[in-house]
Order: C-alpha cells, then sequence, then structure tokens
C-alpha cells in the first residue's frame, strides 16, 4: 500500500493487487522511524498518525532483576529529523489511512481478494494471473512490485533466494489493558534478562485508551496452545512484572522470526520490497519502517523511468542501496538487539549494561547511537551507494 501510495503521488498509475479482503487486524508492527514519518508526510497519513498514534519520545532498557539500566531521549535528534521520536500505532490503521487515499486516487485500481498465483515476464512487460471468487484472472503492467511477504510468490517465481536463517524459538505476544507506566516503563521498552527477556510497548487500541503489547521468546518444545492459553499469558506476566493482581489478557499470538535478505531486488520488470525482500526480528522495530524506506526508494526510481529515464542503472542501484543496508543495518542491529537481550555471561552483560548507561548520559554519544537505532545512518549511508 504504501509502494502505491507513492506511485499515485508520482502521477503513475497503478493496480494493487491484495489476496485479504481487507486490511488485516491481527497484532503487527505498530511503531515509526522519524525517517518513515518524514516520507509519509506528503501524503498527510503522517498527520493522521500524530492524530491517532502515541508519540514516543524516550525508550528504555531494563534488567529483570536490577531495574532500570538506561533510558534514551530521541530529542536529540532535533537537529536531524523534524521528528525526534518513535510514534506508534496499529500497522493496520497505517494501512486503512494509505489506502483511503489511494482509492481516491484516479490512477489507483484496489483489488481484494486476488490472489497471485503466477508472474511471467517479456521484454515488453509483466503478466500476473490472480484466483479469486470470481475465478483466475489475468492482468498486465509495464512492472510489477512484490511486496508479498516473507514467502512471496512473486520472488520465488523469478529463482531469487532467500538467505539466511530461523531462530529456535518462537516470539510470544502477550496484549493486556494494563498500563505499566506507574512501574516506571517507558512507553517502548527492552528488558535484559539471560533467562527470559522481554519487550513491552504501549499501542492506542481500537478505542484510544491504550493497549500494551509485551513480547517474550517461547521454549521451542512447548506446545502451541498452550503458549496461547491465556491463563499461561497471565502467569507470564505476573512472573516478568510482579503487580499483586492477575492480569487481563485479550490477545495472544504466536509467530516464528527469521532473518533473512533476498540474494537480489530485482530482475528485470520485477521488483521487491518489504518482507518479500527482507525478515528480520522486530527488536527495534524496524521491519515495517524498512520496507517503507524500500518502497519509498523504488517508487521515486520507476517514476523517473516512466517519464523517459532509462532504467537498469536506477534499478541496478536499487538494488546495491537497499540491499546493502538491509544486510549492514537491518539484520546487524536486530540481531545485535537480540543478543544483548539474551546475553548469559554475566561480565559481558555488565560491561553492555555500563556502556549503554555512559551513552545515554552523554548527549553526543547518545545522538550517534539513536542516529543508527532510529534509522537516520541506514539511510545516509544508503543514499551513498553509487
Amino acid at each position: 500500500m504504501s509502494a502505491a501510495l507513492f506511485l499515485v503521488g508520482a502521477g503513475i498509475p497503478v493496480r494493487l493487487l491484495e489476496r485479504g479482503a481487507g486490511p488485516h487486524d491481527d497484532p503487527r508492527a505498530a511503531t515509526y522511524h522519524p525517517p518513515t514519518l518524514e516520507m509519509l508526510e506528503p501524503s498527510g497519513v503522517t498527520a493522521e498518525l500524530h492524530r491517532r498514534g502515541i508519540v514516543t519520545r524516550r525508550w528504555q532498557y531494563r534488567d529483570r532483576a536490577a531495574g532500570l539500566v538506561a533510558e534514551f531521549d530521541l530529542g536529540v535528534l532535533d537537529g536531524d529529523t523534524p521528528y525526534p521520536y518513535r510514534l506508534q500505532c496499529e500497522q493496520h490503521k497505517l494501512v486503512a489511512m494509505m489506502q483511503s487515499r489511494v482509492a481516491a486516487s484516479p490512477l489507483a485500481e484496489i483489488r481484494h481478494g486476488s490472489e497471485v498465483i503466477a508472474v511471467a515476464q517479456d521484454a515488453d512487460g509483466v503478466t500476473v494471473t490472480t484466483a479469486g471468487p470470481e475465478g483466475e484472472c489475468v492482468h498486465r503492467g509495464r512492472y510489477l512490485i512484490g511486496a508479498d511477504g516473507g514467502r512471496s510468490l512473486v520472488r520465488k517465481s523469478q529463482g531469487i533466494g532467500f538467505e539466511g536463517f530461523t531462530w529456535p524459538e518462537r516470539f510470544l505476544v502477550i496484549t493486556t489493558p494494563f498500563d505499566f507506566e506507574p512501574l516506571g516503563l517507558a512507553y517502548s521498552t527492552y528488558t535484559m534478562d539471560p533467562v527470559e527477556w522481554f519487550a513491552t510497548f504501549k499501542i492506542p487500541g481500537e478505542d484510544g485508551r491504550g493497549l500494551w503489547r509485551c513480547v517474550f521468546p517461547t521454549d521451542p518444545q512447548i506446545e502451541e496452545a498452550q503458549l496461547l492459553d491465556f491463563g499461561a499469558a497471565r502467569e507470564k506476566l505476573a512472573a516478568a512484572l510482579p503487580r499483586g493482581a492477575p492480569y487481563e489478557v485479550v490477545h495472544t499470538n504466536l509467530y516464528a522470526v527469521h532473518q533473512r535478505v533476498a540474494t537480489r531486488y530485482w530482475e528485470r520488470r520485477v521488483f521487491l520490497v518489504g518482507d518479500a525482500a527482507h525478515v528480520n526480528n522486530p527488536l527495534g522495530g524496524m521491519g515495517l519502517n524498512f520496507g517503507i524506506h524500500d518502497a519509498h526508494n523504488l517508487a521515486a526510481r520507476l517514476a523517473r523511468v516512466w517519464h523517459g529515464e532509462p532504467g537498469d542503472a536506477l534499478f541496478a542501484q536499487y538494488d546495491r542501496q537497499r540491499r546493502t543496508v538491509a544486510e549492514q543495518f537491518l539484520q546487524a542491529q536486530t540481531i545485535a538487539n537480540k543478543q544483548t537481550l539474551e546475553e548469559r555471561d554475566p561480565a559481558r552483560r555488565a560491561l553492555r549494561q555500563a556502556e549503554m548507561a555512559r551513552i545515554a548520559a552523554d548527549r553526543e554519544l547518545s545522538r550517534k547511537y539513536l542516529l543508527r537505532t532510529s534509522m537516520i545512518e541506514g539511510l545516509r549511508a544508503a543514499a551513498a551507494i553509487a
């Protein structure tokens, strides 16, 4: 949807093919970093996100036993971005915001209930076959952007590899209306522990009163039904954040976690963005943002080609820029985030925590660190790749 939004904004006609009947409303990503807010600003989406979301200026690292380790103030980025904070709002709401704008454009056509089942390209364009309630349908266009997730049929149709690995443990997400802020937690908090780390962050919820999502690693040997059980979830929350009363649980979700990058993002007239091009663990809230950054980069290049520029050099640069930073920034940072939370060696954990506290207390050190974790540094590095 973000690719469609950027393309119609550049005056390019698009047809969006979506397997689902509408935006997914199950718990997915909910964190937007400063560069993403900048990219979405011209469409009006950023203003709407501010009306419906939660601004998070500070985030924390904590230790499960010792408490607060470091609190980072994104305000130190006020000279680097007009949005020196994170903004938290559920992904399905973002998609709906973008969809309303795309659907209003005379250049756009959105077809829900259209599952892509075949892709073929030739010298002049791309042919896509979809299946839906009315049977099979054939679509034709000059270019195809595959934004169809980690199991991308578009990627597979072009024989593109997807290299990396899958973590042995699945991640459990528990959603509760309990407010953790009075317990000292920031709206985005990562808690270290050698046995069971966890992460907590606040989202608006459907009524705007706020919910908290809590992410835990799980034992691969435990059955899915047991992990998703609300009673077990209440026990897990009580052990992690004791409060003397039972927690209310409104949702649980369990998912496998991968770290993979496509071997190339471009095959003549077919492109990959988002999870079709890269997948990573959610710690740091980078995956959704990175996909939007892919779409923004690619849409600008397609606009230039649409208006007459030769495409090969532009598209090859898209591949170099986005794939390089996916490997060097997205994968490296999210893997490091997980390893930091689960560090088992007491000496290394103590050294790392002391270093975090030192960085958070120093404005310039904090700024350099936050430039990376807020994805500004990665975008600057990508722009420098010729």
